[in-house]
């Protein structure tokens, strides 16, 4: 099953971000076969981060629940809010 996890950063935290940044990406590479799709996002701007987005393919809630719980960034208090939430891809279809 797919989950969208969406993450917002908490403001003043980019240092945070920067410091947890390579156990973070260490951390993914665990995980490709169950990574979709993911990324940072980004100010109006384009240039700062700002939060993180995950399409992500797991059995259950519960294990789309213990990825996010296991994430450097989440463990170093980097976000305001996580959200975790079934997806369905619809377009392009497969």
């Amino acid at each position: 099953m797919h989950f969208a996890i969406y993450c917002v950063d908490k403001t003043g935290h980019q240092q945070v971000r920067a410091n947890a940044r390579p156990a973070h990406l260490e951390y993914l590479k665990q995980y490709l076969g169950q990574i979709v799709m993911a990324g940072p996002l980004l100010d109006d701007e384009g240039t700062g981060m700002i939060g993180s987005l995950f399409i992500v393919d797991f059995p259950d809630r519960a294990a789309a629940d213990a990825f996010a719980a296991g994430d450097p960034y989440g463990k170093a208090g980097l976000f305001a809010s996580v959200r975790i939430t079934p997806w369905r891809k619809v377009i392009p279809a497969s």
